[in-house]
């Protein structure tokens, strides 16, 4: 039987320094793409797959993503969105546990950063799967030639997770699936965040509490997307992302 998920959750309190000064006044998930803001194009296709309410975590600039949520919820009245402020911006698993309070009845939810971009009939696939799968947490993997910028993901042939390795060393992954950024999960993913420890970068991560629920035999599924994804890190993947996202020309 589906279970019914209507809830997000992204984060998008980071300011995004691989792309310099053109986060230096601007909050990345606001950057402009193809004439809006980046998250606007991740709610817009959540919302089309029939989510209803959002939570958005802040931090870098705050005041901004939450100008850009009032605005957002005003031109789609049908919707709601909250924005919580990550109290440090101590890590993404430190931006989960600020939103917990938002999520309490929640039997299952979607959340993910909210500065990635992917091909759209990516989404409705993930939910599908989010509503009728069984798991204890699910994660969206894409393939990449490397996936050292991100997290290299270990699969089974049935796309049973086994491990994740966050940033390894270029060329050391024997993997191309990558962590694409949106999952889905329950309540007991706030048992391991409320367990971690700082990394060696002085965050709680939350991929450390994905490797441990798969320690402890947790189920943890993996989907694939597809077609274009981008976690827009550089100035040359901002420029990418708009050339894809440009509306095309009809041929007359």
């Amino acid at each position: 039987m589906a279970t019914e998920i209507s809830t997000a959750v992204l984060l998008a309190a980071g300011r995004g320094k691989r792309l310099g000064v053109l986060t230096a006044d601007t909050p990345k998930p606001i950057l402009d793409i193809a004439g809006s803001p980046l998250i606007s194009h991740i709610v817009d296709v959540l919302m089309a797959a029939g989510l209803t309410n959002f939570i958005v975590v802040t931090g870098y600039l705050y005041q901004q993503i939450e100008g850009w949520a009032k605005t957002y919820q005003r031109s789609n009245p049908e919707i709601k969105i909250a924005t919580v402020r990550q109290p440090e911006l101590n890590g993404t698993g430190g931006a989960m546990l600020a939103a917990r309070e938002h999520l309490a009845g929640q039997p299952r939810f979607v959340f993910g950063w909210g500065d990635i971009l992917m091909d759209r009939a990516n989404y409705p696939r993930f939910i599908h799967h989010a509503r009728n799968d069984e798991y204890d947490l699910m994660l969206a993997v894409n393939r990449v030639k490397d996936p050292f910028r991100g997290a290299a993901v270990y699969v089974t042939p049935h796309m049973m997770v086994e491990r994740l390795d966050e940033k390894p060393a270029a060329g050391t992954a024997k993997t191309e699936w990558n962590n694409a950024g949106l999952f889905a999960t329950g309540q007991i993913i706030f048992d391991y965040l409320a367990r971690l420890t700082p990394s060696s970068r002085g965050e709680l991560e939350l991929p450390g509490a994905i490797s441990q629920m798969i320690a402890d035999g947790r189920v943890v599924r993996a989907v694939d997307m597809r077609g274009f994804w981008s976690d827009v890190g550089t100035p040359q993947d901002l420029e990418a992302a708009r050339a894809w996202f440009k509306p095309k020309r009809k041929r007359r």
